[in-house]
């Protein structure tokens, strides 16, 4: 299935690229937090990137984060079967090693510490019980 809608898909780039109209401040678009979200598994990634077929589960939405032995099991070398990241934004961090729902990965890996003094952000934090 395609989704094209050109007003839409248009305003969504913009507000990707940090020029849409939002009267938020420093408001960014996570793309590993959105993966969680709404590909927790992975496996619409695991559709268009036949690549990380080997990476289980959401690891997949960073899999330059991913051990030696991770990488080389599933059969991706970063920089050649896969390239490394262009940039690793800093907000990322809060999300990388989770579980889809915001639940810590199971063998414990934590990004660095978080800075309680940012204040909240409406797409980096945790989803609230509605």
């Amino acid at each position: 299935k395609v989704d094209y809608d050109v007003c839409s898909n248009y305003g969504n780039w913009l507000y990707s690229a940090g020029i849409g109209n939002d009267p938020r401040e420093s408001r960014k678009f996570n793309m590993i937090k959105q993966g969680l979200d709404y590909d927790g598994n992975g496996d619409y990634v695991r559709l268009w990137l036949p690549e990380l077929q080997g990476i289980k589960g959401a690891d997949i939405h960073t899999p330059w984060a991913l051990s030696s032995a991770a990488l080389s099991q599933a059969g991706v070398t970063l920089g050649d079967t896969y390239p490394q990241p262009v940039v690793t934004a800093p907000e990322w961090s809060r999300h990388m090693h989770q579980r889809p729902g915001g639940s810590p990965h199971p063998r414990g890996r934590r990004g660095p510490a978080q800075h309680k003094d940012r204040g909240i952000d409406f797409y980096f934090s945790r989803k609230k019980d509605a």
